[in-house]
């Protein structure tokens, strides 16, 4: 009986959740993973090509469809434009490590965004009240830079802090630009959010001169990235009802 007597409950609140979704219009928090990708624009384009993102959001969703939280994400590539290692080549445009050999010298993007966005969810382009058409806009930070890995430890030129002098780190304030679509189901088993995003990095250089070039770094820059991104939502609905059992 106290099995039956639990199914039965979890039947009924399920139920009850189902109904509110589909025909309530509900204040939520909304807690999501996602993963896509971007196009580099402007300055960004001439250092760097494609890269891909993961990252993760918390937003509140109001009543009113209205939204405000925190986004972030983390992005790498290995497509890397801008030829930081000129001055390491030899003439058989080889990278010599300390001993006179081929070095094994790995150049990437690394790079992280984090914004306070706000935005607004259009239910009427919506299956149900709680989802559809998702505008938001962020405001925050930028930063990215050159990562360079020495595998066997053996150029001098990158060594500690010396490699600062190559990475070309650069940081700024940032807006991000959000449109897409959030699905939260009926049944609360299959919630995702999907769209296109822009970012604009109001950035400049952190290290102010370069080693390679021997000039100074001190323009400041416009980094564009646009592309899609898709997430997995978790969605934190309040009960609707209590339960007891002694």
């Amino acid at each position: 009986m106290r099995k039956l007597l639990l199914i039965l409950i979890s039947v009924h609140t399920l139920n009850s959740w189902a109904q509110r979704v589909a025909d309530t219009c509900m204040n939520v928090p909304l807690i999501s993973a996602h993963f896509g990708g971007h196009m580099p624009y402007g300055d960004m384009e001439k250092r760097f090509g494609n890269n891909l993102a993961v990252g993760g959001s918390f937003l509140f969703k109001f009543s009113k469809g209205w939204t405000i939280g925190l986004d972030g994400s983390y992005f790498w590539s290995k497509n890397v434009k801008e030829d930081i290692t000129l001055q390491m080549r030899n003439e058989d445009n080889f990278i010599i490590d300390n001993e006179g050999f081929p070095a094994d010298l790995r150049i990437t993007e690394r790079g992280f965004n984090g914004y306070v966005v706000v935005g607004k969810v259009f239910p009427k382009l919506g299956h149900n009240p709680n989802s559809g058409l998702m505008i938001n806009c962020g405001f925050g930070y930028m930063q990215h830079k050159i990562k360079l890995y020495d595998a066997n430890q053996k150029i001098a030129a990158v060594k500690g802090d010396l490699a600062k002098g190559y990475d070309r780190l650069t940081g700024g304030l940032a807006m991000q630009q959000f449109i897409g679509y959030l699905y939260l189901s009926n049944n609360r088993l299959v919630n995702f959010i999907a769209g296109i995003e822009i970012h604009e990095g109001f950035t400049k250089s952190y290290r102010g001169y370069n080693y390679d070039t021997g000039m100074k770094d001190d323009k400041t820059r416009m980094d564009i990235m646009i592309g899609a991104r898709i997430g997995w939502v978790l969605p934190l609905y309040k009960r609707t009802l209590d339960f007891y059992y002694n």
